[in-house]
């Protein structure tokens, strides 16, 4: 309960210093649902729980504070000798207020629950007999300062992180056999940025950008450390009063190191009682990965009008060619955004940007899968979300250089909603593991996701909703995994403050050489707003 009270308290910030302008909605809940699971592969194989729920949704839209909170607590009681009672916390949290003129404080919170490890399981979390099932929080805070002096405009940031994983709730094992122990713990992170602006023609005829920073993570399991220094400047030149050219250099310093495993004397890794490895405190720190000099690029900006903004950057950085981009619409009806990243990762810094990323207004969405925030989060209000799947196609301990590409449109057309999401992500990744029972160095893997969400307001009392999420994984140390499936609803309200809900859904999970998993899952349930 300890770290629902934290993602409550971010919640509350917000609505905490709303003023009189300020438009704030708070609905709290409770909420019964009957779900049934059919394993469609074995007929005999059926599934029942009952869920007993309560939450709370609520928004804060005003001149000084915006953000939303979805915040659900969820107990499950099972009829299967096979399975038990299990606790499930979910939510997402996003807000930012204006503390004074120039100064404002941005924070976010996540809770989720997702069947996904080393091995890449399917992020279609239908029960606990599929993948390695845990549970993840995370959250960021901090504040943001900008002002001026004279045609210079000065900015600076700090942000604090902090990433839990939850041990599997079973071991999984690897095609060798072996039990794989690369079982992320937590972390904490600081990031600290400044920046200084001179605009083209304020100035020079040309326009300067100077940047510095530095970011640190200690991640628990093998106290992975991540200590990145950098500093740069770039240079824009106006070509046309909607394109120009731009070019950077900079300097970097970047390190991540780990300890080896502690290893017994037949030389097998030592593992706590929750199946961690365990750090060997009295052998030096190995580096995994390590980056001290400059990099470079150059590329286009194109911005047609307030609506859009293209560019695209080519140039040298982390020993090799880097390509780099970012496309964004923001209309009224219709919000994108695309993406083109190469950077070192890890996985509680991927999650934590992902997170920042998210609008301080979103669709709150409900299925019949999971009630979880593990995929696509779609904006509303005219921003176009963000997705979490990259961070969650699988979660390693090791560090990792993340190149991909990721997009996500949302739209709304009088009472119809819409939005899809999707990308591609390679992963090389960086450990100074040689010694322990699982070995991730220079290892490669490929990922590709999609995420489609539809609802449409059939009457003022009804609607209908549909999504389609579909994964497919591709890994050096094990089998391609494929998973994909869908959804549909119908919700109803009654009065003012009582809503039901029926759906059905059908997800597959197919892994090479073995039988297709095929579930198909139907819920009702009701909810009472108070």
């Amino acid at each position: 309960m300890k770290r629902l009270a934290i993602l409550a308290a971010v919640a509350a910030c917000a609505p905490a210093m709303a003023s009189a302008q300020t438009k704030t909605s708070v609905v709290p809940y409770i909420e019964v649902d009957q779900t049934v699971l059919a394993d469609l592969s074995n007929g005999n194989d059926a599934v029942t729980y009952t869920s007993v729920a309560a939450g709370v949704d609520a928004s804060v839209q005003g001149q000084r504070v915006e953000g939303q909170a979805s915040l659900r607590y969820e107990h499950r009681f099972t009829y299967q000798k096979r399975t038990s009672d299990e606790d499930l916390i979910s939510g997402l949290v996003r807000g930012a207020v204006k503390v004074a003129p120039g100064l404002s404080v941005d924070a976010g919170a996540l809770a989720t629950r997702i069947s996904a490890d080393v091995n890449g399981t399917t992020p279609l979390l239908t029960e606990n007999r599929v993948g390695a099932v845990s549970d993840i929080y995370s959250l960021y805070v901090g504040p943001t300062l900008s002002t001026g002096a004279g045609p210079v405009k000065l900015g600076a940031s700090y942000r604090f992180g902090y990433t839990k994983v939850t041990e599997p709730t079973f071991g999984v094992f690897g095609g060798n056999g072996a039990a794989l122990r690369d079982y992320y713990d937590d972390s904490t992170s600081h990031i600290a940025q400044g920046i200084a602006v001179v605009k083209p023609g304020d100035l020079l005829p040309i326009g300067l950008t100077g940047t510095a920073g530095w970011e640190r993570e200690d991640e628990g399991s093998l106290q992975q450390r991540f200590d990145d220094w950098f500093v740069r400047g770039d240079v824009l030149l106006p070509v046309s009063p909607t394109f120009a050219l731009t070019a950077g250099v900079g300097y970097e310093k970047l390190q991540v190191s780990d300890r080896d495993p502690l290893l017994t004397g037949t030389g097998a890794p030592v593992v706590d009682d929750r199946g961690r490895l365990v750090p060997d405190l009295s052998a030096p720190r190995r580096i995994a990965y390590r980056t001290d000099g400059i990099y470079y690029d150059a590329g286009v900006v194109w911005h047609p009008g307030p609506r859009t903004s293209v560019e695209a950057h080519v140039g040298r950085r982390y020993d090799s060619l880097s390509y780099t981009g970012l496309a964004t619409y923001q209309g009224r009806r219709v919000s994108v955004r695309a993406d083109v990243y190469d950077t070192v990762e890890t996985f509680g810094h991927q999650l934590r940007t992902a997170l920042t990323n998210l609008p301080t207004s979103f669709v709150s969405q409900r299925d019949i899968l999971s009630q979880q925030y593990s995929g696509c989060v779609f904006g509303a209000g005219g921003a176009p979300g963000a997705c979490l799947n990259q961070a969650f196609q699988a979660i390693s301990t090791a560090a990792y250089r993340a190149n991909g590409v990721d997009a996500i449109l949302s739209a709304s057309s009088g009472r119809t909603t819409f939005g899809f999401g999707a990308g591609y992500q390679h992963r090389r990744f960086l450990s100074g593991d040689q010694n322990s029972g699982f070995r991730t160095t220079g290892l490669t893997d490929d990922s590709f996701y999609g995420d489609i969400f539809a609802n449409r307001q059939l009457t003022v009392n009804s609607s209908i909703g549909a999504t389609f999420l579909a994964n497919y994984y591709d890994q050096q140390f094990g089998p391609g995994i494929t998973s994909y499936g869908g959804t549909l609803s119908y919700a109803r309200t009654f009065g003012r403050r009582l809503n039901g809900n029926l759906g059905l859904g059908v997800f597959d999970f197919s892994v090479p050489r073995a039988e297709d998993q095929v579930t198909l899952t139907g819920q009702a349930g009701l909810r009472y707003s108070f």
